[in-house]
């Protein structure tokens, strides 16, 4: 994904909506977010019109009201997010960030057995 594309913390709370419901409309995402955020329909428009120019949403054509769907896929958005934050908090060593993980008890029992396993798949 193009740093273009990156989807910011605001914009990321629509994404999972988008992801969700494959389709939503400016009302429905404000909202699904009012609790959550207390987000009022201009903040939720601008939010709509950056992420169709950067991207990573647009308007479904002949939808009315207007709908929106999501451009990026999420894993593609996962990807990129998670690559982001390994080269900028550790230096592109993804090592370090589950070093971090590890060392902060943030895992699991379950976790660690799935990471022991992925990293066994990878060395295959």
């Amino acid at each position: 994904m193009e740093e273009r594309r990156s989807v910011t913390d605001s914009e990321w709370k629509i994404m999972e909506l988008l992801w969700q419901e494959e389709s939503m409309t400016m009302p429905q995402i404000t909202k699904a977010l009012a609790r959550e955020t207390g987000w009022s329909k201009y903040t939720v428009i601008s939010l709509l019109k950056r992420m169709c120019q950067k991207g990573s949403a647009a308007v479904i054509p002949g939808t009315s009201p207007m709908a929106y769907r999501a451009l990026i896929p999420r894993g593609e958005a996962v990807l990129s997010e998670t690559r982001q934050v390994v080269r900028k908090v550790f230096g592109g060593r993804s090592a370090l960030l589950i070093s971090q993980l590890v060392e902060q008890n943030d895992l699991t029992d379950e976790e660690i057995d799935d990471l022991m396993h992925l990293l066994e798949e990878h060395r295959k």
